[in-house]
């Protein structure tokens, strides 16, 4: 029975390999039917209203150092690999959270929960900026960066690559560290407003 299924789909793949070989048509996605309307020069405006779209969890990435004791509010972090695990963040190089976070080498996601939205906007201004670390509670894994101690989850990492790419640097970052909360619970930014997944 095993050897017959593992024809079959031996079969299959030799198919659809031939089949997507053979040259066709170039996509065209105009004719696409609904209420999508067609952008053909994107402005910057048109791009940040589109990508409010993209559902992504809010962070709070904070770091330590000879720099100093730093931390922002953030979206832009992603999974690269898991050998060696290896994430990476976007910052703005004209921010000044961007010298603190490359000179100190260093960095540690908090993935934030529902109950965190205050903190998340404490982090997001720099009104609060001497006082943003003074209303939780905080320890450290491995690196010295500053972990939250009722994140979802915590990522400590050493910074191993920064690329440039625009406005933006892109840090590299292996995780040498992580914890994570007995409860799982996510806070999300959508459409330019908060959502609360699993548990507050």
């Amino acid at each position: 029975m095993q050897a017959a299924l593992h024809s079959g789909q031996g079969r299959a793949c030799r198919s659809l390999r031939q089949k997507y070989r053979e040259p066709g048509p170039p996509l065209d996605l105009r004719g696409h039917r609904g209420d999508h309307r067609r952008i053909d020069t994107i402005t910057n405006e048109q791009f940040r209203n589109a990508m409010s779209r993209l559902a992504a969890a809010v962070n709070v990435i904070t770091t330590d150092g000879p720099a100093g004791r730093h931390g922002m509010t953030a979206t832009a972090v992603c999974s690269v690999t898991d050998s060696p695990p290896t994430l990476l963040v976007c910052m703005n190089r004209r921010s000044g959270s961007h010298r603190r976070f490359r000179d100190n080498g260093v960095l540690c996601v908090n993935v934030l929960a529902g109950h965190h939205q205050a903190l998340s906007r404490r982090f997001a201004t720099s009104t609060d900026a001497a006082t943003r670390f003074g209303h939780d509670a905080w320890t450290t894994l491995v690196t010295g960066a500053p972990v939250l101690a009722d994140a979802s989850a915590a990522l400590d990492c050493r910074i191993t690559q920064v690329s440039d790419v625009g406005t933006h640097s892109v840090f590299f970052c292996e995780v040498v560290g992580a914890s994570m909360a007995a409860q799982a619970g996510g806070l999300v930014w959508f459409d330019r407003s908060y959502h609360v997944l699993g548990a507050g």
